[in-house]
């Protein structure tokens, strides 16, 4: 059995991240740019004397597959490399993966990632 993991971080901790999860054993991963909200409900910016609100809040999403062995370590891996202390640290989820293949060779699931 594979995990996803998708976990949500603040985008100046995403090379640390990185860094951590490769020295754990992570051999590959993806990355999108998002924006988006949760207990922080955006801020309030002045832009030319004029205030205005951020309803959403920039942040890095990172996907990654893994061995079921290895999500544990992966999950606190991030969330120790991840966390301020302040809010808007982000999220991680966990999830069963039914299947993975890799295109190139057909392998798949454990093999595949």
């Amino acid at each position: 059995m594979v995990k996803l993991i998708i976990a949500t971080i603040k985008p100046f901790k995403l090379e640390e991240v990185r860094e951590a999860l490769t020295e754990a054993g992570v051999r590959g991963m993806m990355v999108t740019e998002i924006k988006g909200f949760g207990s922080q409900s955006g801020h309030t910016e002045i832009y030319r004397g004029a205030e205005y609100a951020v309803n959403f809040v920039p942040k890095v999403k990172i996907e990654i597959v893994v061995a079921d062995g290895m999500a544990d370590q992966i999950v606190e891996t991030i969330t120790k490399t991840a966390q301020t202390g302040k809010i808007g640290d982000g999220k991680i989820f966990v999830l069963d993966v039914q299947q993975a293949v890799r295109v190139r060779t057909g392998e798949t699931n454990e093999d595949a990632i």
